[in-house]
């Protein structure tokens, strides 16, 4: 039988390429998404091509119920679930004393109450199986803050508090937590910074390049394997060593 992963925000470019890796491991995936649609469609028929079942769940993550929602029509759909990924994310950026309170909020209820949500609903179906992997993608951004930034900076050092805190609950029923977070990813938004920003950002990089959703997605295989059943409450930074 086959294992099943959730992955939230799998519409985009790490959360499509995580939904991609684990499909290729064997795993079946539950793609989340709250707009895009025909993007999410499109994975859909990759992780089939890979022989693995798929199902989409579209689902605004900033409502408790509809988190539990999708989390019980994952498990409904493939009897079971042993992974979930928290990838979904926004951004509203802009210096503190100029942003609205609202941009601040949103911000940490999509990046960080979300993940509550459905950390929080996956829970009883991980704990009860003894076995499984909680894994939340937060961001160097999490690590070392960021000017322009304060909101998408708090809710992502929150994601790292609160999975170190899952990891201490979970431990005694085998299932571990650990966080993942995330340097500069060639994504849609990268893509939109014009080549002197892009070679200043390359240039604080020790490996002097941006990464590959790739690079996040291969991560996120390795902890939902075996090989990582001894890690738990670690943050990984996969940043080219951006934070050292």
């Amino acid at each position: 039988m086959a294992k099943s992963a959730l992955v939230t925000g799998a519409s985009g470019g790490i959360g499509q390429a995580i939904a991609i890796e684990l499909a290729s491991l064997g795993y079946d995936i539950g793609i989340h998404y709250r707009s895009n649609e025909a993007k999410a469609k499109e994975v859909k028929e990759q992780i089939e091509s890979l022989g693995q079942k798929a199902v989409l769940l579209q689902a605004d993550l900033t409502s408790s119920e509809e988190c539990s929602k999708i989390v019980d029509s994952c498990v409904e759909e493939f009897g079971s679930l042993y992974a979930v990924i928290n990838n979904a994310g926004i951004t509203k950026d802009g210096l503190a004393m100029r942003m609205k309170d609202e941009e601040f909020t949103q911000v940490i209820d999509a990046n960080l109450t979300s993940c509550f949500y459905i950390t929080k609903a996956a829970l009883p179906y991980l704990l009860k199986k003894r076995s499984g992997r909680i894994i939340n993608i937060s961001s160097v951004i999490g690590v070392t803050g960021n000017a322009g930034q304060s909101n998408y900076a708090a809710s992502k050092a929150g994601i790292i508090g609160f999975t170190k805190s899952i990891a201490k609950e979970a431990a005694s029923r085998k299932v571990c937590a650990n966080v993942i977070a995330p340097g500069y990813i060639v994504t849609p938004m990268t893509d939109a910074l014009n080549d002197k920003v892009k070679e200043t950002i390359q240039s604080k990089i020790p490996l002097k390049r941006l990464g590959q959703p790739e690079d996040v997605a291969h991560t996120v295989g390795f902890l939902c394997s075996e090989k990582a059943g001894y890690i738990t409450g670690q943050v990984i930074c996969v940043d080219g060593g951006m934070v050292i």
